[in-house]
């Protein structure tokens, strides 16, 4: 992988020599639409060009950009625009069909002023919407009619006249009043929240500038092919340095849009909202208020860049995020939660232990749990020879030595939420619970496959192991998990994992042209992840043992929810020897799994919750009559107070042990690791406690 950047050298000599030509080219033949509020610069042109040619020569999946293709970028890019179908019209649409075989030849010569004249249309229709809102709020809403409003619209139709359109948007006007109504706003404040949350949606609209719409086309180009490439703007591509240097002072979490929401992708390990376990993964920011007491600010429909300005400030202060969970539906109460800034700093990525004491057919185990939050490695320190750097292997090996000494009868790696890191690391922890061989084979673009081996014949840990996963686990993660179920060295358990089986590089587009124009960024697939077994972790990720039930379907979440994920597939095997054969004892395990949890308090409260999600997220329409919808949330308010009075009187803890293995605190149990406690001593009771590398 280290030598790919090597394959992109003779690009520069064909960009200096032909864009200058093409230029001319365009500039004769481009049609100028004095109705345009935006349109490309010069250097968009022949940015365009190099982000073509980079994906049809280099990326992994080896497409051609041809007419098929054209029609899913344009589906792409009306999607981006209006995902929900609320700002075009039919007609609009029609009309934007004359570039579906097209697209593949513009880019190709740096033609993007189809991307623009689609933006401003779009931009018309959204001042056409706002201006409805704001004189449509002055009416008011008989709130006791029996009606209903359909959130996702993305399999709908587009509205073919302004009647429906606008009933579209009354019934979603009245669902915006509703939710502020049950929350306790009156009528004239309900006005205003709404009027400066369309007004402000509008704002942005306008201050859209080329370099932002240019961005959004490229953007519905890269992600036609594969939802891991990018384009990124200069200013986009150096807030993603501040990322990923991990040095910023916020929150530590990666934001998103969807809709008109700003949703979390994943949680920062060892970042202020990952300590405080208030912020997860798919919840919606909806507000965002500073210190303790200053005015909440409704971002609903804002710029994600705005969103993230406001909630980043200096270490210590204070940010009151609104927030609707991941499990609520349209309607049901927002939490409102305070998270002091902070830095996300490596230490606070580090792995920790925990130790779990459970009774277990009337003998009591002490289960040593290891829980890693991200593939870690301090590369600075190690390459200033510093032979205390911090690594994700170094730190696990260390608790191991920790654990054997308490005399625990078994180990559980926890690998929730981790959404990988550092490839090498996932390598070398594997090398801990076996002797040497291979761990991970990558296939390039080029075909050429190589494989990743632990070279380390050393074992630092023979006896029973579990790894637990979820749906967040990803990447590097799932090749741990992987290795681990195919040598049949631990128990996997847990839901099935994300299925990011892909690799990425960061390409610097300002090499591929000498002058001063500052260009972007593009993260390009470049490589694909395979286990030993020849199977692919691409979209099918990885299957645990024993599955717990999921609050998040993978048709909705992770890699087999995007349309254009790369494929699952297979390649030869890898030559390695297998340690246990784990599956025969898989059937008896969820067996006794399935009979405990009928009887344990918490786990019911942990598959109550579960049902509920899966409840909500498969509700699509929602009442607009207030009795009814204040009843549902009523019953929410409810049952979430019955769940966490129930949490208070749980008896059942863990012991924390901090980094420096003495300091210890202890927290409530938690249902899922539990469990899985109790699946790995029903295993150490089979296996008669010897199952290992012996």
């Amino acid at each position: 992988m280290k030598k790919y950047f090597l394959l992109l050298i003779y690009l520069f000599a064909f960009y200096g020599c032909s864009a200058q030509t093409q230029d001319k080219l365009i500039e004769e033949n481009a049609v100028i639409d004095t109705n345009k509020v935006i349109m490309p610069e010069m250097k968009h042109r022949r940015e365009a060009r190099i982000i073509a040619t980079l994906f049809t020569r280099y990326h992994y999946k080896k497409i051609n950009l041809n007419d098929s293709l054209s029609a899913v970028i344009l589906n792409n890019y009306l999607k981006t625009l209006d995902n929900n179908k609320l700002y075009f019209y039919y007609d609009d649409i029609q009309e934007f069909q004359k570039y579906k075989d097209k697209l593949d030849d513009y880019l190709m010569l740096g033609d993007v002023d189809p991307f623009y004249k689609i933006f401003n249309v779009y931009k018309q229709r959204v001042n056409e919407r706002v201006k409805y809102a704001l004189k449509r709020l002055k009416e008011g809403f008989d709130f006791n009619k029996d009606e209903y409003f359909t959130p996702d619209r993305k399999n709908a139709e587009y509205p073919k006249t302004r009647a429906e359109m606008d009933e579209l948007w009354r019934k979603r006007l009245k669902n915006d009043a509703l939710n502020l109504k049950l929350n306790g706003k009156k009528w004239d404040g309900i006005v205003e929240t709404l009027s400066e949350r369309y007004k402000r949606f509008q704002k942005v609209i306008l201050q859209y500038k080329a370099e932002d719409v240019f961005q959004l086309a490229m953007n519905a180009f890269a992600e036609s092919i594969d939802p891991h490439s990018n384009y990124f703007s200069p200013l986009t591509s150096q807030n993603f340095k501040i990322n990923m240097s991990l040095s910023f002072e916020g929150i530590g979490a990666v934001l998103t849009t969807k809709g008109d929401y700003t949703q979390v992708v994943r949680i920062i390990p060892g970042g202020p909202a990952y300590k405080s376990g208030k912020l997860h993964a798919d919840d919606k920011i909806i507000g965002v208020g500073q210190g303790k007491d200053g005015k909440i600010v409704d971002v609903i429909g804002w710029r994600i860049d705005d969103v993230i300005q406001l909630i980043r400030g200096k270490k210590g202060t204070t940010v009151r995020l609104v927030i609707q969970k991941a499990s609520a539906g349209p309607g049901m109460p927002p939490d409102t939660i305070s998270i002091v800034r902070g830095k996300v700093k490596l230490e606070g990525q580090a792995s920790k232990k925990e130790i779990v004491k459970i009774k277990h057919n009337g003998k009591e185990y002490k289960i040593g749990v290891i829980n890693v939050p991200a593939f870690y490695i301090d590369f600075d320190a190690r390459r200033r020879g510093d032979k205390n750097y911090k690594s994700t292997t170094r730190d696990v090996k260390r608790i191991i030595a920790e654990l054997k000494k308490d005399s625990v009868k078994g180990i559980i790696i926890d690998l929730r939420n981790n959404g990988g890191g550092s490839l090498q690391e996932a390598i070398d922890m594997v090398g801990l619970f076996i002797p040497e061989g291979p761990v991970v084979q990558v296939k390039n673009s080029l075909g050429k496959i190589e494989v990743d081996k632990d070279t380390d014949p050393a074992t630092y840990y023979t006896g029973p192991l579990a790894v637990l996963v979820n749906r967040y686990s990803a990447s590097a993660s799932e090749i741990f998990a992987g290795a681990i179920q195919d040598y049949g060295r631990g128990l996997i358990i847990g839901e099935e994992t994300y299925g990011k089986g892909t690799v990425q590089n960061l390409i610097d587009l300002d090499r591929f042209i000498s002058d001063d124009s500052k260009l972007g960024q593009v993260k390009l697939t470049i490589a694909k992840f395979y286990r030993i077994t020849g199977s692919s972790t691409q979209k099918l990720g990885v299957i645990p043992d024993i599955e717990f039930p999921s609050p998040v379907p993978p048709e909705e979440s992770g890699e087999s929810a995007q349309p254009s994920a790369l494929k699952w597939d297979r390649i030869p095997p890898s030559n390695f020897k297998k340690y246990g054969n784990i599956q025969s004892l898989v059937p008896k395990l969820v067996k006794l799994y399935k009979e405990r949890i009928k009887h344990e308090p918490e786990f019911q409260i942990y598959l109550k919750e579960v049902n509920e999600a899966l409840k909500m997220r498969k509700k699509k329409k929602y009442s607009l009559n207030e009795k009814i919808r204040k009843a549902e949330r009523e019953k929410a308010e409810k049952e979430e107070k019955a769940r966490k009075e129930a949490e208070k009187k749980s008896e059942a803890k863990i012991t924390v042990y901090e980094n420096d293995g003495k300091t210890k605190t202890e927290r409530l149990e938690d249902p899922e690791l539990h469990e899985a406690c109790h699946i790995l001593a029903d295993f150490i009771e089979l296996t008669g406690g010897k199952f290992g590398i012996q």
